[in-house]
């Protein structure tokens, strides 16, 4: 798989960041293939993490998700979803390795700053979300 998508989360456009952490990303040597800024709905936001519809934290994460834009985007590189989850860091920026993006940029295990697509399926579901008409 060649293509992953990230998003950069609400807190990223409000501390206006997003320069930085695509910087990050473009020296991992990543393309960036699409980029959008969107305003989530409530709904749009509990469709894309329906996967956390039963976790007790799913309320705050709609509320996170919907508080001001994001920008979801589409890398390309090799081995993608693996290489970009490790340029992410762990979920938690506490347990992040110094120099990944949440390490740098995420507040804390909600407002972590960027979300990447953990699998081949995540990508084939994720992508489209934002983009229909992406070719995978």
């Amino acid at each position: 798989m060649n293509y992953s998508l990230m998003i950069m989360k609400p807190d990223v456009l409000e501390r206006n960041v997003m320069g930085p952490v695509l910087t990050m990303v473009e020296e991992a040597g990543f393309k960036v293939r699409r980029l959008e800024i969107v305003q989530l709905s409530a709904d749009q936001a509990r469709e894309f993490y329906a996967v956390h519809a039963d976790k007790p934290f799913i309320g705050e994460l709609v509320e996170y998700m919907t508080s001001g834009p994001c920008a979801p985007l589409v890398v390309e590189s090799e081995n993608a979803i693996p290489r970009l989850r490790e340029l992410l860091g762990a979920t938690n920026p506490a347990d992040a390795t110094e120099g990944t993006i949440r390490a740098r940029f995420g507040k804390d295990i909600q407002t972590n700053s960027v979300h990447g697509s953990d699998s081949p399926e995540s990508v084939q579901k994720e992508i489209p979300f934002f983009f229909p008409d992406f070719k995978l």
